[in-house]
């Protein structure tokens, strides 16, 4: 009996501590948000958030009003869903609320790369000097050199003038906006290896179509890896799939090439100077690869699917393209040189921009995520206060807070091409809810601090893009009457949506 006690007080000890460690003991205290656990000790409301992350939050929403806070596979997220109280979330200080403590954990998990917590400090200050400004106009030339490359290396050849090729308009458009990216940025096959320069191209469109079609398969695995919900088989596969990107991208192989971006060499040269180990270093171009090509390419699908569906906008943007080739004084017709479509150009298609801001209106949902780093307190834009818990994290949701919102956009769930358009044909930023302006009205991009740093080249090469299909090649739909398809909702918090079929297209170089 003596000894039965003790068993029986550590018993209860660790079941006290596990209930506690599944947040069964957790209370709304006092000057907190809403507090909804969930049906499921420590997974709370996970199954559903995963399910439908949209739905679940519209729901929440609807019961709770615009806070609250729910716990997600033993972690507790307060969801902010009043825009104008965006602000708050947005300008706090980092020593509140931060952002870099919750992506280095989720970098680790998914590619393996183990940083300190300011990597994106220096991320955006190599982002703002090469991807802005005058870096820009560099990369703008890299990327039409290589979309070039990809799309029009068979202009003047009389086979393929007259030969319709078909496919999936999903595959081909992700396919070439992904593979002209990667090599403005990771760089090109050198003449000298590969024998001239035509062969140097030819090697880089059958190197860069391998590359794209492993990075598929890991895309497809993504979001279950950032959960961390893979099954086993399927977790050997992201596995073999990250090595193989390391050895791909490994800076040694890099050192081969030409043209290599002056934004990867900034990254390389700051990680070797600082010491870091040079496997760790190749991990974190794959990463690089990630975070610059793995959105671009699902909005150039949509963007070109909404004009073709939408004659009236695909009219607006054909005579803006036209117009602007007058300009320029540049004929596109067969023998002429190709197409020379530079930054200050991309820097005149007002009509070209409101397409490609509904675009992302419609279709990227990011989830915003800030770690609470103490105790604080949450002021929303009518004056409440909320109590937030230190080890907590905050979050917006930005496409069902505002861009879904009928009261801030009329008709949201359809594509108007104007819609940030002015009547004067400027760029439209007055936006409304309840009769008060609202800041922040779209937010593909995020806000504040960790807003998307690469998000004026990933502009221009969804522009890009959308130019040379303009003006090279007829295209058309399979089935002009087959219904746009809808968004695969598994994928909701991860940037730009992907659909759950593709739709397919045919199409042919005009001369």
């Amino acid at each position: 009996m003596s000894l039965l006690l003790p068993v029986l007080l550590a018993l209860l000890i660790s079941i006290l501590s596990g209930l506690y460690f599944l947040g069964a003991f957790r209370k709304r205290r006092h000057g907190e948000p809403p507090l909804d656990k969930g049906p499921i000790p420590w997974l709370g409301h996970v199954l559903d958030f995963r399910r439908d992350t949209a739905k679940f939050l519209q729901k929440m929403q609807e019961k709770h009003g615009s806070i609250f806070t729910v716990q997600l596979a033993g972690h507790y997220f307060t969801f902010l869903m009043d825009p104008f109280s965006f602000g708050t979330v947005v300008k706090e200080a980092r020593a509140k609320l931060d952002f870099n403590k919750f992506a280095v954990q989720l970098i680790e998990k998914v590619f393996g790369y183990h940083t300190t917590e300011d990597y994106h400090k220096f991320l955006q200050t190599s982002s703002n000097k090469h991807l802005m400004g005058d870096g820009l106009v560099v990369m703008t030339q890299a990327m039409m050199e290589n979309l070039q490359n990809l799309m029009l290396h068979s202009v003047g050849l009389r086979k393929e003038q007259k030969a319709w090729s078909q496919d999936g308009l999903f595959n081909y458009s992700y396919n070439i906006v992904f593979r002209a990216g990667y090599l403005a940025l990771f760089g090109n096959k050198t003449s000298k290896e590969a024998g001239s320069l035509e062969k140097a191209k030819e090697q880089d469109r059958i190197q860069s179509e391998e590359l794209f079609q492993e990075f598929r398969k890991y895309d497809r695995l993504f979001p279950r890896l950032a959960y961390g919900v893979l099954p086993p088989k399927e977790k050997m596969e992201a596995e073999r799939l990250k090595r193989w990107f390391w050895n791909r991208l490994s800076v040694q192989k890099g050192a081969n090439k030409d043209n290599i971006s002056s934004w990867v060499l900034d990254q390389q040269q700051v990680r070797a100077e600082s010491g870091m180990k040079e496997s760790m270093q190749d991990r974190y171009m794959f990463l690089l690869l990630w975070a610059s090509q793995g959105n671009t390419g699902p909005s150039a699908f949509w963007l070109l699917l909404f004009l073709m569906k939408h004659s009236e906008a695909m009219k607006a943007v054909q005579g803006e393209v036209d117009q602007l080739l007058r300009e320029t004084g540049q004929e596109v017709t067969s023998g002429a040189p190709l197409l020379n479509l530079t930054r200050d150009m991309l820097l005149k298609t007002p009509i070209l921009d409101s397409a490609v801001e509904e675009t992302l209106r419609l279709t990227a949902a990011p989830v915003l995520t800030r770690a609470v780093m103490q105790d604080m307190k949450l002021r929303m834009a009518d004056g409440r206060e909320y109590s937030i818990r230190e080890g907590d994290r905050v979050a917006l949701f930005p496409y069902t807070a505002v861009q879904m919102d009928p009261a801030v956009h009329q008709d949201p769930d359809k594509f108007k091409y104007d819609r940030f358009l002015t009547p004067e044909g400027i760029k439209k930023t007055d936006f409304y809810k309840d009769d008060k302006k609202l800041k922040y009205y779209n937010m593909p991009w995020g806000a504040g601090v960790t807003m998307c740093p690469g998000r004026f080249f990933a502009t221009n090469e969804l522009k890009q893009f959308v130019f040379l299909m303009l003006t090279y090649f007829e295209f058309r739909l399979q089935n002009p009457d087959e219904e746009i398809p809808s968004i695969d909702v598994t994928r909701w918090g991860f940037g730009s949506m992907q659909p759950v079929r593709d739709i397919q297209f045919k199409y042919r170089l005009r001369f």
